[in-house]
């Protein structure tokens, strides 16, 4: 799937449609009691940054979301009841979160009877401009982490097809959950006009008792485990940070909160994704030579002797979690000495991806609770990622195409600077977001460029030995 925003994402003019939860639904969950089960940590980090956020008078989108098409003329009714069959088979989608007088977080999860959509007709759009900014406005305001619900659904539809856009705040959701979305929508969608209710395919465990499962867990540590430890001792050699983006972005200490700009295009095609990713499978495949490229080239811009980074990894330790729609993403942090060549690097990234990836067991705001450092969030990022996806063998990639099928990403404000690249049969796609300034425009374009430069190099020489 390609991560892309909006803006980017082509969107067609129509008829505009749009899903949230029902009135009755959310009076429901008004007098629900406690769920026992509490926010996962990186949850409540998340909800609490953005509060922090809020309180400094600045309005920070953070949704995520993804859209595809669905052929022919749409029937509204059959793809409703495709819409609340899915949100039925996650409960997360069904569990809010609330304040209690202490400032706590307390949880609260709807039965599934009392969930209902609510359907409601916009209207025309014959501007795709005037749409895409209906539709980022719309979902700012109804997929807020500080508020409940924190989805929606819409469709805009026309004759030929019918596009399907679905936005969440990121509590509910992380990039694995959307690139399955439309494979199970669509295949809902083919079921109940069928006359079937639900996938021919088992349940999913739920990300509500992940996220219990997983706090029983953390708080059972303390500030003497060793993962606390090794995160110290790297937050150390961070000068008492966690890690950016090893290049100048043009910003100063107490600048306010930039404005950031997305870059996203096509980075390798197919064959020489596979190249590279032959070279560097001896050494754990193309997560490790996308993060040892990336050394090498933040250490020609940046000069910094040892690349830090912390590497997202999925949470999602049992098959029960497998297909489930959740936010499982753990870090582990790695330290890459400044090498002599690309297999150099590689050797040092795959030794650390060895050495630390048992870290991201335990939540990074754990660590940091448990740290003392008890800083107030100011960015909604917590530092700067470089993220790798083979996505290719999850369900219905090989329709992404044909479904025009984007994960989207809300850019608004932030410090850091942000990379995904995804494996797709079409090749390598990347998307950064980073901060609007003129020398972090110019870096992370040289980053690109370098980066592709430096795959395509590296695939070259592996197809001639």
């Amino acid at each position: 799937m390609r991560i892309s925003d909006l803006q980017r994402c082509a969107a067609r003019p129509g008829r505009l449609v749009e899903w949230r939860l029902s009135p009755a639904t959310v009076a429901a969950a008004a007098t629900l009691p406690t769920d026992p089960r509490p926010p996962a940590y990186i949850q409540e980090s998340h909800v609490r940054t953005a509060r922090s956020v809020r309180e400094d008078g600045l309005f920070v989108p953070t949704w995520l979301g993804t859209a595809f098409d669905l052929p022919g003329h749409v029937d509204l009714d059959v793809l409703e009841q495709a819409l609340h069959g899915w949100t039925l088979r996650h409960e997360t989608l069904r569990s809010g979160f609330r304040w209690d007088g202490d400032g706590m977080m307390q949880r609260f999860t709807l039965p599934e009877d009392d969930v209902t959509l609510h359907r409601e007709v916009i209207g025309d759009f014959t501007d795709a401009e005037a749409l895409v900014r209906y539709l980022q406005d719309r979902f700012d305001e109804a997929a807020d982490a500080l508020r409940w619900p924190n989805f929606i659904y819409a469709a805009v539809l026309r004759e030929d097809s019918t596009s399907v856009y679905l936005a969440f705040d990121h509590t509910n959701v992380d990039a694995y959950s959307l690139h399955r979305i439309p494979y199970e929508v669509h295949e809902l969608y083919t079921a109940h006009g069928a006359g079937r209710r639900s996938l021919v395919a088992p349940p999913v465990g739920s990300y509500v008792d992940f996220c219990h499962q997983e706090r029983v867990h953390a708080d059972a540590i303390d500030g003497t485990h060793d993962i606390v430890t090794r995160w110290r001792e790297f937050i150390d050699r961070c000068d008492g940070r966690l890690p950016e983006f090893a290049v100048d972005l043009g910003l100063w200490p107490g600048d306010d909160l930039p404005v950031q700009q997305l870059v996203c295009e096509p980075l390798v095609g197919q064959g020489a994704a596979a190249a590279f990713e032959a070279h560097c499978r001896p050494h754990g495949g193309s997560l490790v030579g996308v993060l040892a490229a990336t050394s090498l080239i933040v250490h020609e811009l940046g000069g910094q002797p040892v690349y830090r980074t912390v590497v997202p990894f999925h949470t999602r330790s049992k098959s029960m979690w497998s297909d489930s729609v959740g936010w499982y993403v753990g870090g582990a942090p790695i330290e890459v000495p400044a090498a002599r060549d690309f297999d150099d690097a590689l050797a040092s990234v795959r030794a650390e991806l060895q050495a630390n990836r048992s870290l991201a067991r335990i939540p990074l705001a754990r660590v940091l609770d448990l740290l003392g450092d008890n800083f107030r969030p100011t960015s909604p990022d917590l530092y700067s990622i470089v993220s790798y996806v083979d996505a290719r063998l999850i369900p219905g990639a090989a329709r992404w195409a044909e479904q025009r099928a984007h994960g989207l990403l809300r850019v608004s404000y932030g410090d850091q600077v942000c990379v995904w690249v995804n494996r797709l049969h079409e090749g390598l796609w990347i998307a950064c977001r980073y901060p609007d300034t003129d020398i972090a425009s110019k870096n992370v374009r040289l980053y690109v460029e370098k980066l592709r430069e430096l795959i395509v190099a590296v695939a070259t020489c592996g197809a001639r030995s």
